[in-house]
């Protein structure tokens, strides 16, 4: 595909045609553990309209105080993502609400889903989620630092707590460091350690702890678009000027051409999609670019990217009814910043949403 974007895509009709065929007259998407996705689910409503397509949109959690599920047309409250009858209630809902469009939120139930794939697409569903084998590699960060060096990406040195003492005792660990859990998500008992004593210390208290080293430079989020035929379409990188809870707060579009190029060079060789990835990385302060991490599904700040032009709920709308695509790679705008605040969810009595599946 060229840099203009204009190629177009075709939904498949290979593997699975006629289950995609009846996705594609499906009337309603959901998403699982929707939590406080509100304005995730905000922008698929605002494309489903503009493609004048009436749809339902329908969530899942575990909990009736989650914010998003309170704005769905149909709220579900299911068993946690690692129980036994979690699919089998996802399957339950797809059956009786037409659903031709499964969304996942959050890192939880990604593997799991993916696992079952094919019984949600037997059922006229798409599930926007990579292969079991990707899921598997991008959750375990261990596994990420391989394929990032074994593949030619930069990154920054990661190892296990116990080579990180070693060095040290060699005196080759530059200190501070990073401590963080290999199968962590949102940030959560990630640190900065800047001596032995401390590395010991928060070692015993994180569980699964790598030591990776401490960049400095500016961290990067790229939103990767990844069509139904697997192809890169899109990529929005966008600065991390504040985060909180592991999740952007205050963050700007910044349209790098070089960190866009490595981005979808990254996303072809993991063989990522179908959906919206998103890629960590910094650019260093010696302009080199770092990748950290990858999260195959949605990221907390996809609404900045999809204000600035790339619509992901609209390109997907449009796969999944059968539609060409006709994207511009980097058709969107540039130095667009978000400031985020939080926003209010009033409930009369107790008049939650969700109903026990």
């Amino acid at each position: 595909m060229s840099k203009s974007g204009r190629n177009t895509a075709r939904s498949p009709k290979g593997r699975g045609g006629a289950d995609h065929a009846a996705a594609a007259k499906a009337s309603a998407v959901l998403f699982t553990c929707i939590g406080r996705r509100v304005s995730l689910l905000q922008a698929f409503r605002r494309a489903a309209r503009r493609l004048r397509r009436p749809m339902r949109f329908y969530g899942t959690d575990t909990s009736s105080l989650s914010p998003a599920l309170q704005s769905c047309d149909e709220a579900f409250l299911v068993r946690p993502t690692s129980h036994a009858r979690y699919v089998g209630q996802l399957l339950s809902i797809v059956r009786r609400h037409a659903v031709g469009l499964l969304v996942p939120t959050v890192d939880l139930d990604l593997r799991v889903l993916a696992e079952h794939r094919r019984r949600f697409e037997a059922c006229g569903c798409r599930v926007l989620v990579s292969d079991p084998e990707v899921i598997d590699l991008c959750q375990d960060k261990r596994r990420t630092y391989d394929f990032l060096r074994r593949n030619g990406f930069d990154c920054p040195l990661t190892q296990s707590v116990d080579s990180a003492l070693k060095a040290d005792r060699k005196g080759s660990l530059v200190w501070p460091c990073f401590l963080k859990p290999w199968d962590g998500h949102a940030g959560k008992d990630s640190m900065v350690v800047h001596d032995r004593k401390e590395l010991l210390f928060y070692a015993k208290r994180v569980p699964n702890a790598i030591c990776q080293e401490l960049i400095k430079g500016a961290e990067y989020t790229c939103d990767v678009y990844v069509d139904f035929e697997k192809r890169v379409r899109s990529v929005v990188p966008r600065r991390r000027l504040e985060v909180r809870w592991g999740e952007i707060s205050k963050g700007q579009v910044v349209k790098n051409e070089r960190i866009m190029a490595e981005a979808a060079r990254l996303a072809r060789q993991l063989g990522v999609g179908p959906g919206v990835i998103t890629l960590q990385l910094f650019l260093t302060n010696r302009n080199e670019i770092k990748f950290l991490e990858v999260n195959p599904r949605f990221g907390g700040g996809v609404p900045l990217s999809i204000k600035a032009g790339a619509d992901f709920p609209k390109w997907i709308l449009q796969e999944l009814a059968g539609r060409r695509l006709c994207i511009g790679f980097d058709a969107f705008q540039d130095g667009l910043m978000m400031l985020r605040y939080d926003a209010e969810v009033w409930i009369e009595g107790a008049d939650l949403r969700g109903t026990k599946v």
